[in-house]
């Protein structure tokens, strides 16, 4: 017996022992504070080009003489009184006022679960009820991946702005492969740092199987179900053949589901040759045409400054103590449970 638990040790005890540890100290805390606060929910704004004006302005303060800053400051004023005279005249000749386009800029910083998927929502939401045809949405994507139905949900609020005629760029910096290409799919351009991550169009599921090392010490498990297929692969019974045949054929079906829905966005992409499962850097993205053009998000920004009026949109949503809590239980669980387990899309 001492063996067993020693090898329960080995490997059941960085799981349930830490789980199950944390969840009771947890939980007796949270029912010190059980009265949920009510949720305070904001917006923030923040308007880049102000940001990029004021770092400017620091930097030639500093750098430049007294002289050059007073040559500069004319030089600008007469740029500006030029600019507004000519339209000026093109009002006066019956033209409208010239329009400045507009970019909103959020950012997604996904985990197993795609837990930003409610910031996101709330986000995308805020920007259709003022947008117009001409505005565009640029996501900074930074995932590797997780849970099918809830990237799924991710690409949705996304193709939201798609719906809408918005254009919709996505920034890779570092990595959108698997769920996170799959929310990438749905931009109408996709712009990926020369070394970002892009890829990963497969599907990948494991977990442990405990039954001869319980058979071993004669400990039964009984699992009653209703339903041919209720449960295929378990962690604890004999799996069957048939439950094996089963697992595979629903994780060649979610495959499916996945490079037909990357093939409908990008259809010019070789969907068989690149859903392989593998990833590649940014330079063989763009040979491959997973992506359309190598660039990080601060350029892609800088360039649009002089142009376009620049928003950032963040949506947020104060955490009660009890939030903080559960979250700090949650991060823990996953990053565990993300050793052991590889979810579909992951």
């Amino acid at each position: 017996m001492g063996d067993f638990f020693f090898q329960y040790g080995l490997f059941s005890a960085k799981v349930i022992t830490i789980i199950v540890s944390l969840a009771a100290a947890l939980m007796a805390i949270l029912m010190i504070f059980s009265q949920r606060g009510q949720e305070r929910e904001s917006i923030e704004i923040e308007k880049i080009n102000e940001k990029f004006d004021s770092m400017r302005e620091l930097l030639e303060s500093e750098i430049l003489s007294k002289d050059e800053m007073k040559a500069l400051k004319k030089e600008r004023k007469k740029e500006e009184k030029a600019l507004a005279k000519i339209n000026k005249k093109k009002i006066k000749e019956g033209e409208s006022e010239p329009v400045r386009s507009r970019l909103f800029v959020l950012r997604f910083n996904g985990d197993m679960h795609a837990s930003e998927v409610d910031n996101l929502r709330e986000a995308v939401t805020a920007i259709l009820t003022i947008s117009k045809e001409e505005d565009e949405v640029l996501v900074i994507l930074d995932s590797s991946g997780g849970f099918v139905h809830h990237y799924g949900l991710a690409a949705s609020q996304l193709n939201r702005i798609r719906q809408r005629k918005l254009t919709l760029t996505v920034s890779i910096d570092l990595v959108a492969a698997s769920g996170g290409y799959l929310m990438a799919a749905v931009a109408n351009k996709i712009i990926a740092a020369p070394f970002a991550v892009v890829g990963s169009i497969g599907v990948l599921a494991q977990i442990p199987n405990f039954h001869r090392l319980l058979k071993k010490y004669d400990i039964d498990v009984e699992q009653l179900t209703a339903g041919e297929y209720k449960t295929t692969l378990t962690m604890l019974g004999e799996n069957t053949q048939k439950a094996r045949d089963k697992f595979c054929q629903e994780l060649e079906e979610t495959h499916h589901l996945f490079k037909k829905f990357v093939h409908e966005h990008r259809p010019s992409l070789d969907i068989e040759k690149m859903a392989t499962g593998e990833h590649w850097y940014g330079t063989q993205a763009l040979e491959l045409n997973l992506v359309d053009e190598l660039m990080t998000s601060d350029d892609y920004l800088l360039s649009k400054s002089e142009s376009t009026d620049i928003y950032e949109i963040n949506y947020v949503i104060a955490e009660t103590l009890s939030d903080k809590i559960h979250t700090l239980l949650h991060g823990v669980s996953s990053k565990l449970l993300q050793r052991l387990f590889h979810s579909p899309m992951h």
